[in-house]
């Protein structure tokens, strides 16, 4: 038999019988190259603010860390601190209500306001009752290794955060990595709490951890996925804050923030926006076959 009949016989098979060996490869083989089929290039500008929720949580570590040092060094009334816990939780809740007005009917948003009230008050009483046992808990524990144990753990929470946008009416599960994000850092806060001197600190502390690091994430999410624009703002409050708050303690960690707040905000997307011209990705014949996995729905359609 002749290679052109070969050509035209030939089939991407090895269970039947053929005439030309297993290792025969016709000219058409590579007629179906195709590189990077799915590439969707990605601009600047589109990255910068796919970045700014990465900014939002860093900048939320400063400011935490910037009033634990306040408490520490009593620059900062506990009191005033649950005060302006509070406040900011009052405010966040009525955001998270205008948001989701248009997308909830009455009777729904009325059984999310009772348990958001039970559950905020249990959360007030236990952390009431926990502070003065948080307070001794690392008694025995030299600061040094609270300092290193803090430090990894904010950095573990840093990244395994859930940085996707909540969509409204969303029943999606949170996903483990960002489960465990939010634990590293509530441990990280109650070791820091450990180190105050009275109840009362170590309360306005884990109070405001929990609002920063278990609340907040949940409504920047959900701001994430409105418009634009109230990304870009929320970013620049968040920064702004934490400069000021950060910078008349120690200007080192000012200036750590700032270059990081730099690297992730413009430095990295420009970087992936050059590494996507070596993107070289090959697609043929010799792929693997992908199933087409029809939903029940689209079945039903």
């Amino acid at each position: 038999m002749s290679k052109n009949e070969w050509e035209v016989e030939w089939e991407r098979v090895l269970w039947k019988k053929k005439p030309y060996p297993d290792n025969y490869v016709p000219r058409s083989f590579l007629s179906s190259l195709s590189r990077n089929p799915n590439f969707r290039p990605y601009t600047y500008w589109q990255l910068v603010v796919l970045s700014c929720p990465i900014s939002q949580h860093l900048a939320s570590i400063f400011v935490f860390l910037a009033v634990f040092l306040r408490l520490q060094q009593r620059l900062l009334d506990p009191r005033a601190l649950v005060w302006i816990s509070a406040g900011v939780f009052l405010t966040g809740y009525a955001v998270w209500e205008v948001l989701d007005c248009s997308e909830a009917d009455a009777a729904t948003r009325y059984t999310k306001r009772a348990k958001t009230l039970r559950a905020s008050i249990l959360v007030f009483l236990a952390l009431m009752s926990l502070s003065p046992v948080l307070k001794t808990l690392t008694a025995a524990t030299s600061s040094d290794s609270i300092w290193a144990l803090s430090a990894c753990l904010f950095i573990l929470n840093a990244l395994l955060a859930d940085y996707t946008a909540l969509r409204p009416q969303s029943h999606r599960r949170e996903r483990l990595t960002s489960v465990l994000s939010t634990n590293a850092a509530i441990s990280s806060s109650v070791v820091l709490a450990s180190r105050l001197t009275d109840d009362i600190s170590v309360f306005g502390l884990i109070l405001f951890s929990v609002q920063s690091f278990a609340l907040f994430p949940m409504l920047r999410r959900r701001i994430q996925a409105t418009a634009m624009s109230y990304q870009v703002i929320l970013t620049i409050l968040l920064c702004g804050l934490s400069v000021a708050l950060t910078y008349p303690l120690s200007s080192t960690a000012t200036f750590l923030y700032i270059a990081c707040f730099i690297f992730v905000t413009f430095i990295a997307p420009g970087m992936l926006v050059w590494a996507q011209r070596f993107k070289n990705e090959i697609r043929g014949t010799w792929d693997p076959a992908v199933p087409k996995v029809y939903r029940r729905s689209s079945i039903a359609r």
